[in-house]
């Protein structure tokens, strides 16, 4: 078995309430389908049918406060509990301890341990690589996570390939900034992604609109990036081998499913997960702690068994 990643930051498992959760009016056909309904809310247990798997997941990771992004994803990307390490939860760019665990246990430094061909799918501007250069700006947890197990982060020729996404999946954003770079549809991007992951064994894509629009408080836009992620994720499903892979959804904190607060929220995040063998692993999922884990276990199944 091998795994793709989506990594979609602020987004948790809200209550059905359109006033306050954008994803109720959204138009997200495909999830309703997958899911056998409006179903990405706030629940109990695991919603589990024969196209997929969503599990509440845990992310306070037993401190008290809000979860924030650093010790989220760190937790995520590696199995060790963070937030529970340096004693709180760590907003904005790892430093010191977290960047430690990062370097000594990053998913992608796992999987290459195991011998496994690993990817990070994110496309970056010329622009990023001079201002960390200059020490103006750092690296974010997926990023130094990557750069742990040494891959070279993929750049806008990548792009113009079909060797990467960009962060917005469409790449509004880079032609808003004066890029000669095509308008990707969603649709297209999924393609994309899924012919990218085809060469690996785990590969990790990350989207971070959801947490900027949650913070924004925006319904408008919300509602627009729920269809776009909808339509995104049809595609990868459409053309990924799903019986070779597990399409695995994740998130590190609440944000979006709450617009009536600019802060992240204590609510769970789901842990969604497609293919035929997805209801075979997903009884070891509680906490953020669990995912890394489980991806280990996954491309450690031979045949999926």
């Amino acid at each position: 078995m091998r795994v793709l990643m989506v990594f979609l930051d602020g987004f948790g498992l809200g209550e059905p309430d359109a006033g306050k959760n954008p994803y109720a009016t959204a138009e997200t056909p495909f999830l309703d389908e997958i899911l056998g309904g409006r179903l990405l809310y706030r629940r109990k247990r695991p919603l589990v049918n024969s196209t997929a798997v969503m599990v509440p997941t845990e992310a306070q990771l037993g401190i008290a406060g809000l979860p924030q992004s650093a010790s989220g994803q760190i937790t995520l990307w590696t199995g060790v509990n963070a937030a529970a390490r340096v004693g709180f939860h760590a907003n904005g760019y790892p430093t010191g301890p977290l960047i430690q665990i990062l370097e000594e246990a990053s998913i992608f430094k796992k999987l290459k341990s195991l011998g496994k061909e690993v990817a990070f799918a994110n496309a970056y501007r010329p622009e990023y690589f001079e201002q960390v250069a200059r020490r103006r700006r750092h690296h974010s947890a997926s990023t130094l996570a990557a750069l742990s197990a040494g891959l070279t982060l993929r750049n806008l020729d990548d792009l113009r390939c079909g060797r990467a996404v960009y962060q917005d999946i469409t790449n509004e954003i880079l032609v808003g900034l004066g890029y000669k770079v095509p308008i990707v549809p969603p649709e297209e991007a999924g393609l994309r992604l899924a012919r990218l992951a085809a060469a690996y064994d785990f590969t990790l894509f990350e989207y971070f609109q959801t947490d900027i629009t949650g913070h924004r408080q925006d319904f408008s836009r919300a509602r627009y990036l729920f269809a776009l992620l909808d339509a995104f994720l049809e595609a990868v499903v459409a053309n990924l081998d799903l019986g070779e892979f597990i399409l695995l959804v994740v998130s590190d904190h609440g944000n979006i499913e709450d617009l009536t607060t600019s802060s992240h929220t204590a609510n769970p995040v789901p842990t969604l997960m497609i293919g035929g063998s997805a209801g075979k692993f997903y009884a070891s999922i509680n906490s953020l702690e669990d995912i890394t884990p489980l991806v280990v276990e996954i491309l450690s199944k031979e045949d999926g068994k």
